[in-house]
């Protein structure tokens, strides 16, 4: 997500209202209603960007102890054992 309007350059938080067209052009809401809701880029309409509902970190941190393994059952890693 872009974090300011292209047209003002007025900073957009994570959570704050934004419009975007289908190639993610972002605009503040005063802006997108001044361009009569249709992108100056690409014609496209602007629609209400989706809102998060956590921080992009805690989206991260989450993403990257999924992938590491964190959070699953334990496995056992030790090494076999040779009966011999």
């Amino acid at each position: 997500m872009k974090s300011t309007c292209q047209q003002c350059a007025q900073a957009l938080g994570w959570q704050d209202p934004a419009r975007i067209c289908s190639f993610e052009c972002t605009f503040c809401p005063e802006c997108a209603q001044a361009l009569h809701d249709r992108c100056p880029n690409c014609a496209g309409e602007l629609v209400p960007r989706p809102r998060r509902t956590r921080r992009p970190t805690a989206v991260a941190v989450s993403l990257l102890r999924r992938r590491l393994g964190f959070g699953r059952a334990s496995r056992d890693h030790s090494a076999p054992t040779s009966d011999g």
